[in-house]
């Protein structure tokens, strides 16, 4: 590990492939040099966006969780992979690697120096967030040993393709096919939500954040507690924002496409 890496800034491009099928070539897109909040926060949504475009189910807190933890490896030869409809993503690096695979799933397990935690949370709190959500739904997350150096971390959510990928030709009562909109036709996300501006605080906050607790986002928007839980309230109502297995709050899929939307 070098010594004086300078944390604040990600020197070095990351790469995302997207795997149709094994049969041919991935397609790449590069993530650019950034400070590192920013790299963190492109490297995190390029990854979801195209996933999800394929068809994935893996959430944006779990990607985001995953992509934090490049940090310990300085940002060293980043490639993800993204595999299985969008159902398996492989992120691997060429950082020190993770000696204790095991440990590091569960709670309270970190390297996490001084410098990094202006970025992450750095309590050992990621990997443990990311099983137990996977444990639930019949996932996995698997750390291995990079081929020289690093680590491999694949997280993988088990799907059906033929309940979640209905056909665009989908078959209606009367036997007869029934095309979907168009995308001309499609109400955007953002006209079927009409927030407040609190509620539009909250989810960038948790957009940002990846997960935050009601105490965290009543201190970072400044928020009285009961205004803080009535908000929430209505947020997790209107189906926006869930708990995360650590009992926190995250965004829901949906939730994301609104924060992202900017209303």
């Amino acid at each position: 590990m070098q010594t004086d890496f300078d944390y604040s800034h990600v020197s070095t491009t990351a790469r995302v492939a997207c795997y149709d099928d094994l049969k041919s070539a991935p397609r790449i897109t590069e993530i650019p040099p950034a400070d590192t909040t920013e790299y963190i926060e492109k490297l995190t949504t390029t990854v979801y966006e195209q996933a999800r475009m394929m068809g994935g189910k893996i959430p944006y807190t779990l990607v985001r969780e995953v992509s934090e933890n490049f940090i310990h490896a300085q940002f060293k030869e980043i490639v993800v992979s993204i595999l299985d409809d969008g159902n398996t993503i492989r992120f691997a690096d060429q950082g020190p690697g993770i000696a204790e695979k095991e440990n590091a799933k569960k709670p309270g397990f970190s390297s996490a120096i001084e410098p990094m935690k202006h970025y992450i949370r750095g309590v050992g709190s990621g990997f443990p967030i990311v099983k137990d959500y996977l444990d639930d739904r019949d996932g996995s997350i698997v750390i291995e040993d990079n081929l020289n150096t690093g680590a491999v971390v694949t997280i993988t959510l088990e799907h059906s393709p033929s309940a979640e990928r209905p056909s665009a030709q989908a078959k209606r009562s009367d036997g007869q096919a029934s095309s979907s909109p168009s995308p001309s036709q499609r109400i955007p996300i953002s006209s079927l939500y009409r927030l407040s501006p609190r509620e539009r605080q909250f989810l960038d906050a948790l957009m940002r954040e990846g997960e935050l607790g009601v105490t965290e986002l009543k201190e970072i928007t400044d928020t009285p507690g009961s205004t803080t839980f009535n908000t929430l309230k209505k947020l997790e109502e209107a189906g926006l924002v869930a708990k995360s297995p650590s009992k926190k709050r995250m965004l829901t899929d949906i939730g994301y496409e609104v924060a992202m939307s900017g209303d």
